[in-house]
């Protein structure tokens, strides 16, 4: 267990490290441009992060979508549960519902995944990366906004980039190779720019707020726990589907859930990024009970 909880620790300590660049940008007061930040990350470095991780998984395209199916399904049922716990705390649902929905399945899920379970693990967590961030950029964004734009589903660069993607899994068909590492240097944009966008909010985290940080990050573990239960029951998952799907239902809070804070609720963003600093660390110690009793 010792080793295991190494190895979880090796995969969030890199998260942590690059918030912590981003927190003392902000205590250098070196210029940062948040919007500029959302806009790059939305329609550049996910696009390209969704063609370039998958047009080389190789996975059967039937199990992934029914991998598809099951994460649509932890989305709804997570919508569900924090959308009433919310209500219930008199919290603010445009600033917290998004972030307790969509879980961090892309630059924590994703490494963890791939040492649990190896390739074969890393291409089933893809289908959850794939929903997650489709519904961020959709339905998480229509949440915090508050109202829903059809038209900026339909223009949002998301949406096509797995399409795409689709198209060429089922068709078994590879990108150029130019092309796929151009995607491949485009993609790995996002997660850096995003974690530095965190640690930069975290410099005005007020103490405060680290108590309501924490019982929203223990309610969130608690959700996944159940949801994952639940959900078992229905999809009847064995083997490295079932430990995935498991390990994706367990993951903290996304970081990608605060641009769209930052940027239509900012009074409570910071609050915001207490979350997601304490859900993460929080992770470590998830991760490794779960691993070891669990999966």
């Amino acid at each position: 267990m010792a080793e295991l909880f190494l190895h979880v620790t090796n995969v969030i300590l890199p998260v942590l490290i690059c918030a912590a660049v981003g927190y003392g940008l902000a205590r250098f007061q070196v210029p940062f441009d948040n919007k500029m930040v959302n806009g790059v990350v939305a329609n550049v470095g996910y696009p390209t992060l969704i063609i370039s991780h998958l047009s080389d998984a190789h996975v059967p395209i039937g199990a992934f979508l029914d991998m598809m199916l099951a994460a649509v399904a932890v989305l709804a049922c997570f919508c569900a549960l924090a959308f009433v716990f919310l209500k219930i705390m008199g919290l603010n649902t445009r600033a917290f519902l998004s972030p307790l929905m969509h879980a961090n399945v892309g630059n924590v899920g994703l490494p963890i995944a791939l040492l649990a379970f190896g390739e074969a693990g890393m291409a089933y967590a893809m289908a959850f990366v794939v929903v997650v961030v489709v519904s961020i950029f959709t339905v998480g964004m229509a949440v915090t906004m508050g109202q829903f734009s059809p038209r900026k589903l339909l223009t949002s660069p998301i949406i096509y980039a797995v399409i795409f993607t689709l198209v060429l899994m089922a068709t078994d068909t590879s990108l150029p190779r130019p092309v796929d590492s151009a995607f491949t240097i485009l993609g790995g944009l996002a997660i850096p720019l995003m974690l530095l966008t965190l640690g930069h909010t975290l410099a005005t985290l007020k103490v405060g707020a680290l108590w309501r940080a924490t019982y929203l990050s223990l309610f969130h573990i608690a959700m996944g726990v159940v949801v994952a239960w639940g959900l078992l029951q229905v999809f009847g998952f064995t083997g490295t589907e079932r430990g995935v799907f498991i390990l994706m239902c367990l993951m903290p809070v996304s970081v990608a859930t605060y641009l769209f804070v930052d940027q239509h609720v900012p009074d409570l963003a910071h609050e915001v990024a207490g979350l997601i600093m304490v859900s993460t660390l929080l992770t470590i110690v998830v991760m490794t009970l779960a691993l070891t009793f669990w999966i």
